[in-house]
């Protein structure tokens, strides 16, 4: 992300990911009243929007529920599929700057969990997403005030046009860190679930070495 290389980790990611979108929207072709090729293919959008930044990443984000919400119109009750919807609209809560929006976000995605709950009350990870779900507005507050100190301290009085400080870079990249740690909950759990449907599919690839 801005331009610099990725840690191995990290890179392994993001091919694993833009070959299972590869070969999710190749099986969509095939059978497109599928449920389970649209949640690997929203998950696997919604785990590369974080490998994107600004509008990119915020029209990724908008691409995948759209897979999700066609998923659901096919299947309306999947749990799997109203939980990655959950945490898409978590995910574009993060990725506005208004706090009402934010919350409007942040709502849709307390129901997603809470239908998917419904279908498997005894699912752990179902469970502990609602109740992140409530941390949400206060973690979006945290999240914008760090944009507001960036926006004030960013740009000392010596800096040069067209250029940019060595600590202006750095608030940058804190701040970017930031972001990405808040979204860390949903995108390392969805890619899990996105791989154990490419297992399930029979795709002979490794997860990432993060998922071993």
């Amino acid at each position: 992300m801005d331009g610099l290389p990725l840690p191995r980790d990290e890179y392994d990611r993001l091919v694993f990911f833009e070959s299972t979108r590869e070969k999710a929207e190749s099986d969509y072709l095939r059978s497109p009243h599928d449920a389970e090729v649209l949640t690997r293919w929203g998950g696997a959008l919604l785990e590369l929007a974080q490998f994107r930044q600004g509008q990119q990443s915020i029209d990724m984000v908008a691409d995948a529920v759209s897979k999700f919400e066609e998923a659901l119109r096919i299947s309306p009750k999947r749990p799997d599929t109203l939980w990655c919807l959950g945490n898409a609209h978590t995910s574009q809560g993060f990725l506005v700057t208004e706090t009402e929006k934010a919350k409007e976000y942040f709502k849709k995605a307390s129901l997603c969990f809470q239908q998917a709950f419904d279908e498997e009350p005894h699912n752990e990870l179902y469970q502990k997403s609602l109740e992140m779900s409530d941390k949400a507005p206060a973690l979006h507050i945290e999240l914008q005030k760090q944009l507001n100190a960036q926006a004030i301290l960013g740009a000392p009085s010596g800096s040069t046009i067209g250029g940019t400080s060595k600590g202006s870079k750095k608030k940058k990249k804190k701040n970017s860190d930031f972001k990405y740690d808040v979204l860390g909950w949903i995108v390392l759990a969805v890619g899990v679930v996105v791989w154990a449907g490419m297992a399930k599919s029979s795709m002979q690839a490794a997860p990432p070495s993060n998922f071993r």
